[in-house]
């Protein structure tokens, strides 16, 4: 086992920071220190604010004294720095930053952050590119999804970002535009799909979702673009952001995303996969669209389908 500090800290929380979440502060505070375990060291009562126990979701406020514990990393044999390979990756994916934000056309099979098993994900990978910038997540995207992903540089340009996002901890990203290879022939025209989703976590950390009447109320509109091979590319838009929203939408109406190993159709994906190499979920963020400053700074992010996914829709035609 590694120390990573060599005592307790007490540190004073600064006006920047008003309102943060505990676990997102601590995360900043203990570089390298997995989710799991700042959950575990708050949990436990090891983490203090002004003297009392807290919960990970307990929001801070300037001037508030944390207690932070010494900090044990992971066991040995797993790797302490992030991977060069993944660094590189996350240095080429970068398709636009200013003061404010920073965005990435996040390549398939990159979590957002790590956790469940998983040590170095956008976030970790992206502190460790830059050190002495405070970089946060605005919101996440499945690990399979490839597409935009917006962090924050600024705390006022995160605290505006959530608040566009309806602040929910299940946010993927509302207002943004994906594009998607569903299995067979989609009807023309746009379709709305309005299907409350419930998600819940298996035994083994997995988190599944379903369509429930007592689900968060979800929205994903569906419009194709073009038809391949007998099935569908299409545009789809989102009003809501719930976990897997897009892949359970899909498959609620019988045309899942193609290659979607969780909700999708394991034969059309087995044929996908030997006659036109599709070895990976056909679901990509094309687009993200917000303004800042009170809507006087608009943006629009881009980013374009990899050359795999490309060469699939070729194969098709």
């Amino acid at each position: 086992m590694n120390e990573k500090t060599g005592g307790v800290r007490l540190v004073r929380i600064p006006d920047d920071r008003d309102g943060q979440r505990l676990d997102n502060f601590l995360l900043g505070q203990l570089k390298g220190a997995p989710r799991s375990i700042v959950y575990k060291i708050v949990r436990s009562g090891q983490v203090r604010v002004n003297g009392g126990r807290a919960k990970p979701e307990t929001k801070i406020k300037a001037g508030d004294e944390v207690r932070i514990p010494p900090v044990r990393l992971a066991e040995e044999g797993e790797p302490k720095v992030a991977p060069k390979g993944l660094l590189d990756r996350l240095a080429a994916s970068i398709v636009f930053e200013d003061k404010a934000i920073l965005a990435l056309n996040k390549p398939s099979g990159i979590a957002a952050h790590g956790g469940s098993g998983i040590s170095f994900g956008v976030i970790e990978g992206l502190r460790a590119l830059r050190p002495n910038e405070p970089i946060e997540l605005v919101h996440r995207l499945d690990r399979d999804t490839s597409g935009v992903i917006v962090l924050a540089k600024k705390r006022s340009a995160l605290l505006e970002l959530q608040a566009l996002m309806r602040g929910g901890e299940d946010d993927e990203g509302p207002g943004k535009r994906y594009l998607a290879l569903l299995v067979g022939r989609v009807p023309d025209g746009t379709i709305t799909v309005d299907a409350p989703l419930r998600k819940s976590v298996l035994q083994g950390g997995e988190r599944m979702v379903r369509v429930d009447p007592e689900g968060k109320p979800s929205v994903s509109h569906i419009k194709v673009l073009e038809r391949r091979g007998g099935h569908s590319f299409c545009e789809i838009r989102i009003e809501t952001g719930r976990t897997h929203q897009i892949r359970v939408h899909a498959a609620h109406i019988g045309h899942p995303v193609a290659g979607d190993p969780k909700y999708g159709d394991k034969e059309a994906n087995k044929r996908l996969a030997e006659q036109v190499g599709l070895k990976r979920l056909f679901l990509h963020a094309a687009s993200m669209e917000f303004a800042l400053d009170g809507g006087a700074t608009p943006y629009l992010v881009t980013a374009p389908l990899s050359e795999e996914l490309r060469a699939v829709l070729d194969r098709l035609a």
